[in-house]
C-alpha cells in the first residue's frame, strides 16, 4: 500500500550475489503478499531467517463467542478491560467475524523476552493512550496518541512502551488492509482529493542491524493458535531492504476532514479498506454551512453493514453519556440515529471537536464473552424520550 521505499544497503539487482565484508553472502528474503502477485519487499539478513532450533507447544488464542446472531444495539465500556502486564495477554477480542477481529488492550509492560508475528492478518493498532516504539526488521517506528500503526501480516515486531499507561484499539484484518481505491491513481499515488497524502505516512527509521546469536522466541499466531518458535539468530539482523510492503504509521490527527453545505455520509471519513469492511476516522471539523443545515446525522438504516464506533476524545453531539474508550455497535437491519434532543441542539453549532474510529463490516459481528462483561445494559432503550 505505501510507495516504494529503500533503506540501508542493498545490491544493484535483486536476486543477485550480495556479499558481506568477510566474503560470505547476505541472506535475501522475499516478503510478499497474495502469493507473489501483489506488494512485496526484499530484505537482506546477516544470517538466514530460517534457523529454527525448537518449538514449544502452541497456546489457544481463539476468542470465546457469547452471541453469534443478534439484532440489538449494544454499547461497551472499553476502559473496563483491565490492564495486564504482558502485551499478548492484554489483547482482548471484543467483536469478531470471518473477515476481522477487533480487540482492546491495556498492556503495562514492554515486550522484552519475545517477539510477535501475526501470520493470519494485517494489524492496525490505534494508540488511544501511551507512546513508545515498534521495533521491526525494517527499522523502528515511534508512536504516540492518535497513531494508526499498520503492520502487514507476517511482520515480526516488538513493542517498547514509555510508561505503563497504555490503551490500544486493535483491528486484525484477514485480507490486505489498504487505502481506499477511490483515493488512488492508476499508479497508486494518493490523489489530490484524498484527505491525506504520502507526506503523512511515517516509514521505519533505519537502525543498526543486530548481529546476535542466542535463543530468540517469535510467538507466531496462526489460526487462533500462538506458536512459540525459537530461532538461533536475532530477527532484526537486516542490513538493508526495499519495496512496497512494510509497516508504517498514519496519525488520525493528519486526516483532513471533508465538509459540505449539508451533512455528508460516513464514506467521507474513510481511511482504510479491506475485504468486507472499512475503517473511518472522525476528526475535529467545521459543521455544514447551508443556512438551514442540521449538523446532527440523520436517522439511517444499516441494511448491509454493522457499524462499530470507538469513541476516543471530545464531545459527541449525537450521543448521550459518551465516555472515552466507549464502543457502540449498531447492527445491520435496524435504523439508528441521534439521541432525543440532539437534532435541535445541533442547529447553529459551527464545529465539532470529536475524535473517533469507526469500523463498518459487511458481515455481522459476533460478541465475545469479554464484550458481554463490559456491556452497558439497556443501551438499546436509550432513544426513549
Amino acid at each position: 500500500m505505501p510507495h516504494y521505499h529503500q533503506s540501508g544497503n542493498i545490491p544493484h539487482k535483486r536476486h543477485t550475489q550480495f556479499r558481506k565484508p568477510d566474503g560470505g553472502l547476505y541472506a535475501e528474503q522475499l516478503f510478499s503478499t497474495e502469493g507473489f502477485s501483489n506488494d512485496y519487499s526484499l530484505l537482506y539478513h546477516i544470517h538466514p531467517p530460517t534457523l529454527i532450533t525448537h518449538c514449544d507447544e502452541p497456546v489457544n488464542m481463539a476468542p470465546e463467542i457469547a452471541e453469534e446472531k443478534m439484532l440489538k444495539h449494544r454499547s461497551f465500556e472499553g476502559f473496563k478491560v483491565a490492564p495486564r502486564a504482558d502485551y499478548m495477554e492484554s489483547r482482548t477480542p471484543i467483536l469478531v467475524n470471518d473477515d476481522v477481529q477487533i480487540s482492546l488492550a491495556a498492556p503495562q509492560e514492554s515486550m522484552k523476552d519475545y517477539f510477535y508475528k501475526n501470520a493470519d492478518g494485517d494489524e492496525m493498532i490505534f494508540i488511544h493512550e501511551g507512546s513508545g516504539t515498534v521495533h521491526t526488521c525494517y527499522g523502528n517506528l515511534k508512536f504516540g496518541y492518535g497513531d494508526y500503526i499498520v503492520l502487514p501480516r507476517g511482520t515480526t515486531y516488538q513493542i517498547s512502551f514509555d510508561s505503563n499507561q497504555n490503551r490500544l484499539f486493535i483491528v486484525e484484518s484477514y485480507s490486505p488492509l489498504r487505502f481506499p481505491k477511490r483515493y488512488l491513481s492508476q499508479t497508486g499515488q494518493l490523489m489530490e482529493h484524498s484527505p491525506f497524502c504520502e507526506r503523512d505516512i511515517r516509514v521505519p527509521e533505519a537502525v543498526t542491524p543486530i548481529d546476535a546469536m542466542g535463543d530468540f522466541v517469535i510467538r507466531t499466531k496462526k489460526k487462533h493458535r500462538l506458536y512459540p518458535i525459537h530461532y538461533e539468530t536475532h530477527p532484526f539482523d537486516v542490513v538493508g531492504w526495499d519495496g512496497c510492503c512494510y509497516p508504517f504509521i498514519f496519525s488520525i490527527h493528519d486526516f483532513e476532514p471533508i465538509t459540505g453545505r449539508v451533512h455528508l455520509p460516513p464514506p467521507i471519513h474513510q481511511t482504510f479498506e479491506a475485504h468486507n469492511f472499512v475503517v473511518c476516522s472522525f476528526v475535529p471539523r467545521l459543521y455544514d454551512y447551508h443556512p438551514q443545515s442540521i449538523p446532527a446525522p440523520y436517522n439511517h438504516s444499516n441494511i448491509d453493514s454493522d457499524e462499530l464506533l470507538y469513541y476516543v476524545d471530545g464531545e459527541f453531539m449525537s450521543r448521550k453519556h459518551v465516555s472515552r474508550g466507549m464502543l457502540t455497535l449498531h447492527p445491520a437491519g435496524i435504523p439508528h440515529g441521534p439521541h432525543p434532543g440532539a437534532v435541535e441542539k445541533s442547529i447553529g453549532a459551527k464545529e465539532t471537536r470529536e475524535l473517533a474510529v469507526m469500523v463498518d463490516t459487511f458481515h455481522p459481528l459476533k460478541l465475545t464473552k469479554a464484550a458481554v462483561d463490559i456491556e452497558n445494559a439497556g443501551y438499546v432503550m436509550s432513544w426513549a424520550e
